[in-house]
């Protein structure tokens, strides 16, 4: 059963291009409602301890070193369908990819500097919230 809470992070890239509002008014015309957000920023060992599912892979070294090279906003954000209906509204990875509207194709760079985090996974949504808000910081 589809939860109504996905987790979501404007990434380095999009926060140094001065993408952050434009970013959340997209969230916020899309129907989501913010119940928990922060500006932050990443250490390479938080960075790592997010992404450490990717650990294995080859691209796991430059994607710990990107997030934590900057400031970033993470945000859990509360609709029905909340998971699947933000990966409709970020679009594809790769923006080159992603349909015309979306975040990414309006914001990201490449495949690697792809303006936004979303999770894939109600599972996922649950353990990356928590992974940067306590209980009494979600709304």
């Amino acid at each position: 059963m589809a939860t109504n809470r996905t987790f979501t992070m404007i990434k380095p890239d999009a926060v140094a291009n001065g993408h952050i509002g434009a970013i959340l008014d997209h969230i916020i015309k899309g129907g989501f409602k913010i119940v928990a957000m922060k500006y932050t920023s990443l250490t390479p060992e938080k960075a790592g301890e997010f992404y450490s599912v990717h650990k294995e892979r080859p691209f796991y070294g430059d994607l710990v070193k990107f997030m934590s090279s900057g400031p970033i906003v993470a945000a859990i954000l509360e609709k029905d369908n909340a998971v699947e209906d933000f990966r409709k509204l970020i679009g594809a990875t790769d923006p080159s990819k992603a349909e015309a509207g979306t975040i990414r194709q309006l914001f990201a760079k490449s495949i690697d500097a792809n303006a936004v985090h979303g999770s894939d996974s109600d599972e996922n949504a649950q353990i990356e919230g928590s992974f940067y808000f306590s209980a009494f910081e979600q709304f």
